[in-house]
């Protein structure tokens, strides 16, 4: 699986339990640490907890199992590393807080319509 059909299908995992403000940037050529970044959030720790959850469902049903996750169960903010992305989950205030989208200024953001049937 390339890193553009992985993307997809995480995006899409995401948008399937309702990630608000999903936002991907394509970090090829910036980052050595991953092609893309995605970064949503749940309204609460438990939906920020159920997206995870749903990522990491659709990335076994295509045999990917390379990907780890960092959190727990009090988390506000999980990590889904997947190599070639990575997936920033938030609870809204965790991700206010934090401000993730301001590192990755200098980084092309990919409509989301792009990514999602």
């Amino acid at each position: 699986m390339n890193s553009k059909d992985l993307l997809k299908l995480i995006v899409g995992a995401v948008d399937e339990k309702h990630g608000e403000e999903i936002i991907v940037y394509d970090m090829r050529g910036i980052s050595i640490l991953s092609d893309y970044v995605v970064i949503t959030n749940g309204n609460s720790n438990r939906q920020a907890h159920a997206i995870t959850e749903n990522v990491s469902e659709k990335l076994k049903e295509v045999n990917y199992y390379d990907f780890n996750i960092e959190g727990n169960k009090d988390s506000n903010w999980l990590l889904i590393d997947a190599k070639e992305v990575l997936v920033n989950v938030f609870t809204d205030e965790a991700r206010e807080f934090y401000g993730l989208e301001k590192l990755w200024s200098d980084a092309k953001e990919i409509p989301v319509a792009e990514l999602v049937d």
